[in-house]
């Protein structure tokens, strides 16, 4: 079969670079044409992935070695600052597809506050559409560039969203209570994440609301309910390589609770709604872009238990980017991305 969309990954190196070989490898219309790594330029790829050896894939080269001019969509697989120069120098027809974050919040002032400078490129802030794809479906068909979400923010607003726009649930009263595994802190060395410093142990971080995914949960929520909505939200990150899974805890009746998510997701491909009293597990969805989400009645009568689980390579970054990147060419949003959770 011909494939039909030239593609490029800027950030190859690195674990969602990698995702995102690994799923458009068997694509039926999308080629990859051009990877980029910044100190790993000149290497095949299977030196920097031993694992993706048996694909004919380009070598990695630098950005500057791309031809864009034969380019269809570009993803942006780089850390969070850089993709913004990066994406303003690119040409003005390229779709883009960026996983970090720096096009996620609208306001450049919201930006400046979670991230810490002043954003480079802030007309192309507002012009990107915010990458949830099932509720930005439409928006995205027609975008040039989409922000994929941070991997916490889209677990806490699968099992979030729809109660706040069937107002079943106080608004004032929202915890989320997060675990995620270490892939989600990337491939750089880091002395917190040396096995022996990781191991055999979970803990808090980013506790007391200074987490900058909140800068999503307060714009996202906020423009769902119309109000101001400030959760509170601490992740915790645990010794697994992949997934995240969210306890939410929310004050509304657990019938409600319930009908709201499976009504919410009933045509969804990828979003799944376990029978009441059921929760889901990492390891059912480990690998896929899948997330399941389950509802449990509190045995505080008005109070329910909401669970989310996904994958935070797949789901949470590179699987979403490629969702997104199938409705930006025209392509069946599912192409690609129906493999089985990987178990045990």
């Amino acid at each position: 079969m011909t494939k039909t969309h030239n593609i490029a990954i800027l950030g190859a190196s690195g674990y969602t670079g990698a995702e995102l070989v690994r799923l458009i490898a068997t694509h039926p219309g999308m080629a990859i044409a051009a990877l980029s790594a910044h100190s790993k330029a000149g290497q095949p790829m299977a030196q920097a992935f031993p694992h993706l050896r048996h694909l004919d894939l380009p070598d990695l080269v630098t950005i500057d070695q791309i031809d864009f001019s034969e380019i269809d969509l570009c993803f942006c697989a780089l850390p969070h600052k850089t993709s913004q120069d990066v994406i303003r120098a690119l040409p003005r027809d390229l779709k883009i597809a960026d996983l970090s974050a720096d096009f996620r919040l609208r306001d450049p002032a919201a930006y400046e506050k979670w991230y810490g400078n002043p954003h480079s490129a802030p007309l192309m802030q507002k012009e990107a559409v915010y990458g949830l794809t099932e509720f930005y479906r439409e928006d995205i068909r027609t975008a040039r560039l989409v922000a994929g979400t941070g991997c916490n923010a889209a677990t806490g607003q699968y099992a979030l969203r729809p109660l706040i726009a069937d107002g079943v649930i106080d608004l004032d009263s929202i915890v989320i209570d997060l675990k995620t595994g270490v892939s989600g802190a990337g491939r750089a060395l880091k002395e917190n994440l040396l096995h022996a410093e990781l191991s055999e142990g979970a803990h808090a971080y980013a506790v007391g609301g200074t987490h900058r995914h909140l800068g999503e949960f307060d714009q996202e929520f906020s423009a769902v309910a119309g109000r101001d909505v400030r959760v509170q939200f601490t992740p915790h990150l645990l010794p697994a390589n992949r997934g995240i899974i969210a306890t939410v805890y929310v004050q509304g009746e657990p019938d409600q609770v319930h009908d709201s998510l499976a009504g919410a997701y009933a045509d969804e491909p990828f979003v799944h709604v376990l029978p009441m009293g059921e929760h889901p597990s990492t390891r059912h969805i480990r690998g896929s872009n899948f997330c399941h989400i389950g509802v449990v009645a509190d045995r505080i009568a008005g109070r329910a238990v909401v669970v989310a689980a996904l994958d935070n390579l797949t789901k949470g970054s590179s699987g979403q980017a490629l969702q997104n990147a199938n409705l930006m060419l025209g392509e069946d949003e599912t192409t690609g991305l129906m493999l089985a959770p990987v178990f045990p």
